[in-house]
């Protein structure tokens, strides 16, 4: 079992799980999930790494701010976090909700990140989404963008909220008990949504700073993966703007890579993290 640690960084306290030795790797989870979301990959991965995996800031048992969900902020709570931990290098991995936070600390702080994941997610309003935003976003980025809206409807309805997010980014087969569980303790009660919530009311905010890390070429080694539903979107994205960057799609694989299909992950992980 990793050891959770409460660290203190960029104005807010992470809990943050950590397991084994070895080069550091950092992993940024998404909605609706908690540092949780990568025990399988963990389990894996700390054999030979350092594996680091925070709740953000405003999820898990992290603390609850009232500002900071925007990519730049996120990011900076992930650089102050690896300083914090003596760590100077690090794989840095992202998904959903993690990945716009992990491309921006690979884009400005390409000293502490040595290689970077990011998988089912956009970057923004970067060219490339078009096929998958043609039949316009997710319903749910509308929902949850309006300021007061999602928290008051779904209190007390969390559980059944969560359980249809795990549902359809498993592609139906669903998670362990324990897993739901913990996502469904983690995202109940008016706060924990609020704050939740409060990521996708900074995406306008996040897309700008995305747009102006893409004015100077990425330098940092990238794999890009994509599943159901954003499929290779995330590749078409990065593609312009990423110097060395490899793409790949998991087949039969839902939204929730690492718990739907950890050991596809771990395949492409492991030999990407050790070059």
């Amino acid at each position: 079992m990793p050891e959770l640690r409460r660290v203190r960084v960029n104005g807010v306290e992470l809990n943050v799980a950590i397991a084994g030795s070895g080069p550091a790797v950092l992993l940024l989870h998404g909605f609706p999930h908690t540092w949780q979301v990568w025990t399988d990959v963990m389990a894996d991965l700390s054999a030979r790494h350092q594996v680091i995996a925070p709740d953000l800031r405003g999820f898990g048992a992290s603390s609850r701010p009232a500002t900071g969900y925007d990519a730049a902020t996120l990011a900076d709570d992930a650089a102050a976090l690896l300083t914090a931990l003596g760590v100077s290098s690090a794989a840095v991995a992202g998904i959903d909700a993690g990945t716009p936070p992990a491309f921006l600390l690979a884009a400005r702080r390409p000293d502490l990140v040595r290689r970077l994941v990011v998988m089912e997610s956009l970057l923004g309003r970067l060219p490339g989404a078009e096929d998958f935003l043609a039949g316009g976003p997710p319903w749910w980025f509308g929902f949850h963008a309006v300021p007061g809206l999602a928290e008051t409807v779904l209190e007390g309805n969390e559980a059944a909220y969560v359980d249809w997010f795990l549902d359809a980014g498993t592609l139906g087969d669903g998670v362990t008990p324990a897993i739901r569980d913990a996502f469904v303790r983690a995202y109940t009660g008016r706060e924990a949504l609020a704050c939740a919530f409060s990521y996708y009311r900074a995406l306008p905010q996040s897309a700008a700073q995305i747009e102006q890390a893409v004015t100077a070429r990425l330098t940092v080694p990238t794999l890009a993966i994509g599943a159901k539903p954003v499929g290779a979107a995330l590749e078409r994205q990065l593609r312009p703007y990423a110097g060395d960057l490899t793409g790949h799609v998991i087949e039969d694989c839902g939204h929730i890579i690492p718990l739907h299909r950890p050991r596809a992950l771990l395949a492409l992980l492991r030999p990407f993290i050790a070059e």
